[in-house]
């Protein structure tokens, strides 16, 4: 029956008289969210519910996404993707509503959707919705960690994730001059669809270097921002060579004292000698 009635509505679509109101702009939606795709029209004269047809459905595919017919939903053909997610205003039908409410927003749920309505005249039109999610503030790691002297070769890595559509990443130093050299950047999509993007960007390192990883949200318009300092240091010892290095020092401290001691004694000892044979001399 719905495929025989979509039929006589597409045949009659050159004819159609019914204005209706759809955005003009892309709905955007947050991921997980609920979101009405709005369709009004305006009839003049009076109606009964039962001679309103209402249709929403994929634009590209056609497949159905909600239908109202003779007073009542009629569901029976809706893509299973839709089950349970979406439902009409019955209390503004009458007043030319036929807006649309899509819950648990997804990813898979982009794309253009046509609102048909029929009273006694017909009409259709068009919208798109796009989808959106934020990213997390970005985290910045370095490679190597330690052991840093100017002149080394690091790269730093910026990570954010859950977002959509794909962030772009900025790369900048101190003096807010974008990088553009030497960044590899990689996006790849969970089972949501949302993206973890990941940007390496590899420098040789000078004192004190500062870098800046932006990563911008292109429907939302947000950014998330961090900054790292490197510091490189000419010499640099590992913990380990640093004790080694001072116990070495304590042990030759240990023994110079030693060794003065032991040549203090000496001397002393030889002086006492020295006058005892003096004394002995003079006596004889």
């Amino acid at each position: 029956m719905l495929s025989l009635l979509l039929s006589a509505v597409l045949a009659v679509q050159a004819m159609a008289v019914l204005e209706l109101n759809v955005p003009e702009q892309p709905v955007v939606a947050l991921h997980s969210s609920d979101v009405v795709l709005s369709c009004s029209f305006n009839h003049t004269n009076p109606f009964n519910l039962s001679d309103l047809s209402v249709f929403w459905q994929l634009t590209d595919t056609q497949r159905s996404v909600h239908r109202y017919l003779e007073g009542h939903d009629q569901l029976a053909d809706q893509a299973e993707r839709f089950a349970n997610r979406t439902r009409l205003f019955p209390n503004q039908l009458g007043l030319g509503n036929a807006s649309l409410l899509l819950s648990r927003v997804v990813v898979a749920d982009e794309g253009s959707y046509t609102c048909f309505v029929r009273v006694q005249d017909f009409g259709s039109a068009a919208l798109l919705l796009q989808v959106a999610a934020p990213y997390s503030k970005p985290v910045v790691t370095l490679e190597p960690q330690s052991n840093l002297r100017p002149g080394d070769e690091v790269a730093l890595t910026c990570v954010s994730y859950g977002g959509y559509p794909e962030g772009d990443v900025i790369w900048q130093d101190a003096g807010g001059r974008n990088l553009t050299e030497n960044i590899t950047t990689s996006v790849v999509a969970n089972g949501e669809g949302l993206f973890t993007v990941t940007s390496v960007l590899t420098v040789v390192l000078e004192p004190n270097s500062t870098y800046s990883c932006r990563l911008i949200n292109p429907i939302l318009g947000e950014e998330g921002y961090i900054s790292v300092t490197v510091t490189g240091q000419n010499i640099a010892f590992p913990p380990v060579a640093l004790w080694v290095t001072v116990g070495l020092a304590i042990c030759l401290l240990v023994l110079l004292i030693a060794l003065a001691a032991v040549c203090r004694r000496k001397i002393k000892e030889s002086c006492e000698e020295a006058k005892r044979e003096g004394m002995i001399s003079l006596k004889s």
